[in-house]
């Protein structure tokens, strides 16, 4: 009888699956139970029915391509291949790709990361930005070929010729885009003058606009400090991109519409406004002349005009009595001076003077008596017409 150690028979078993072709490659459907995902990126779950049970395993080599993150309850396919894990004894699928049973996985996903970013708070209205009014500058955020940018540049070149656009080349489908996306709406973002960011691209599959139901796209439109405008797909698609922009479009055509106003509305309203202004204007001089004509002609002031005549006449009349009375106090005024001008004049000493008389002084005293000088004594004689030194010869 021979005898076998257990890691002889477990890779016998082994050896076994391992030769059986149509278990290599497998398609297994069922409830995922006791989900784990380390660290290091295998994931480590249990696949069940309702009558017996699977262990699986999947290595970070195949999981990092799942667009949803699994859970357990969820009902899933799984590909791979059945066969022995040695240490263990034990048997398990081996998972290369994975699927969502019933329901894409991409839709799965989709409403995996809206449930977790509205939890966050990111689809709150209050965290939304008004888009301005009269933009500078709008940056676009798109591919630079196809219609969704010529028809953004023929709207804002139409209805708001004024507004600058800067168009950011960007891939917006493949593996690619997610990261290109996030880059241009942060060159955007950081640009100078910039007033408002559309970010979009046309229609496609919900594959196609995958790009923009990314977590690192949301993320960065959220965080994006100028305003943020959603245009992606038609009208019937809804990405996460939209649910976090401060203003979701329909259409990228829509989109630059609500960026900026239309110039010709804008003008008519102008004028429309200036014409109002005018009506009012006119409507309240018309009401205040119409006031002050009841004033006029049922208050007390009525008749004012002829009151005024009287009183401006009254004081006509007073103004003629005050200037003839002044004329005459200022002429007795000066008869009165003239008066007394002639009698200082007779009292003078000049005019006793200018009859023949002078004075005669000695070191600035008037001299009165021959006894007030010395033979030898300098005086000064002040005549009329000037003064004379002399000297004293003898008294």
């Amino acid at each position: 009888m021979s005898v076998y150690t257990v890691s002889q028979v477990n890779m016998y078993i082994k050896s076994l699956l391992d030769e059986i072709p149509h278990i290599k490659n497998m398609y297994i459907k069922g409830e995922i139970s006791n989900f784990k995902h380390y660290n290091r990126g295998h994931m480590y779950f249990t696949l069940k029915d309702s009558k017996s049970q699977l262990k699986c395993v999947m290595f970070s080599g195949d999981n990092y391509r799942l667009r949803f993150e699994p859970e357990n309850g969820m009902k899933v396919v799984c590909f791979g291949q059945v066969g022995v894990y040695e240490r263990d004894g034990v048997y398990q699928l081996y998972v290369r790709d994975m699927q969502v049973d019933g329901i894409g996985d991409l839709q799965v996903a989709f409403e995996q990361l809206k449930t977790k970013l509205e939890a966050e708070g990111l689809f709150d209205e209050s965290h939304q930005k008004p888009i301005p009014k009269y933009p500078r500058k709008v940056g676009v955020v798109t591919s630079n070929m196809g219609a969704a940018v010529e028809d953004i540049k023929n709207v804002i070149s139409r209805r708001f010729p004024l507004c600058e656009i800067v168009i950011c080349p960007t891939i917006v489908q493949g593996d690619l885009a997610a990261p290109d996306i996030v880059k241009s709406v942060n060159t955007l973002d950081g640009m100078d003058g910039v007033d408002t960011v559309i970010v979009g691209r046309g229609g496609g599959s919900i594959e196609d606009l995958w790009a923009f139901n990314t977590e690192v796209v949301a993320r960065a439109v959220y965080n994006c400090k100028t305003p943020v405008i959603s245009a992606v797909g038609h009208e019937t698609d809804t990405t996460i991109c939209d649910l976090v922009s401060d203003l979701r479009a329909p259409t990228p055509s829509a989109a630059a519409e609500l960026a900026v106003p239309d110039i010709s509305a804008e003008k008519q309203r102008i004028a429309n406004l200036s014409n109002a202004i005018n009506d009012l204007m006119l409507a309240e001089i018309e009401r205040r002349e119409n006031k002050l004509d009841i004033i006029k002609n049922n208050s007390p002031l009525a008749g004012y005009e002829a009151y005024f005549d009287s009183l401006t006449e009254k004081v006509n009349s007073t103004y003629a009595r005050v200037l003839q009375a002044y004329k005459a106090s200022v002429s007795d005024a000066d008869n009165k001076l003239r008066g007394t001008v002639r009698a200082l004049n007779a009292l003078s000493p000049l005019a006793v003077l200018s009859r023949g008389y002078s004075v005669t002084k000695h070191d600035g005293k008037v001299v009165s008596s021959v006894g007030d000088v010395s033979a030898g004594d300098k005086v000064s004689i002040t005549l009329s017409d000037g003064s004379i030194n002399a000297q004293v010869l003898g008294g």
